[in-house]
């Protein structure tokens, strides 16, 4: 962990999201008496798919002071690294984990005149490739990414078919895909 890295003994409270709703009166009294409150998180920038969006608003929402240091994005390294169009680009988050929503939203994304970026679990990646490359045109361009900027980063740039090829039905790690239909 960084602060025992740095040698730091602070008081650490979990934030989670099993335990937000109820952490968050906590967090918040603290922030109204004038205490420095900092989150962070192991997997990315917090509040991008993350519990950190739901403190972030309730502390807005009392106009209590915020600073934002950026931290690691998978959305931007995933959408920057795979050289396919960057502007406008569209966010979706988690896929839906059903296939039919989640069927729908890869339709929309097909339908798009622009890159859509999505996280995925690495349990469905097989399922979603094959309805990617069902609903995309053969010659459209995605990326899958993984485990970015940790050891084993890899992205791998190609047509529905390639990426569903190399990848299979199941792969290891924090998965973005980066879907371009043009």
């Amino acid at each position: 962990m960084l602060l025992q890295h740095l040698q730091l003994k602070k008081p650490l409270l979990s934030y989670q999201k099993f335990n937000e709703a109820s952490r968050e009166s906590e967090i918040l009294d603290r922030l109204r008496q004038g205490q420095t409150v900092a989150l962070v998180t192991d997997g990315g920038m917090p509040g991008i798919s993350d519990p950190g969006e739901r403190i972030i608003r309730a502390a807005r929402r009392e106009n209590l002071s915020l600073e934002v240091i950026p931290g690691p994005s998978a959305v931007l390294h995933a959408l920057v690294a795979s050289g396919l169009p960057a502007l406008p680009f569209y966010f979706g988050g988690f896929l839906p984990p059903k296939p039919g929503p989640r069927k729908k939203e890869l339709a929309r994304a097909a339908a798009k005149d622009h890159t859509s970026v999505y996280f995925e679990s690495p349990h469905r990646i097989g399922r979603t490739l094959q309805e990617i490359r069902e609903l995309f045109p053969p010659e459209s361009r995605i990326a899958l990414a993984r485990e970015l900027t940790k050891k084993f980063e890899e992205v791998f740039v190609g047509t529905p078919e390639e990426v569903a090829a190399k990848f299979g039905e199941k792969t290891k790690g924090e998965i973005t895909l980066v879907l371009s239909p043009s």
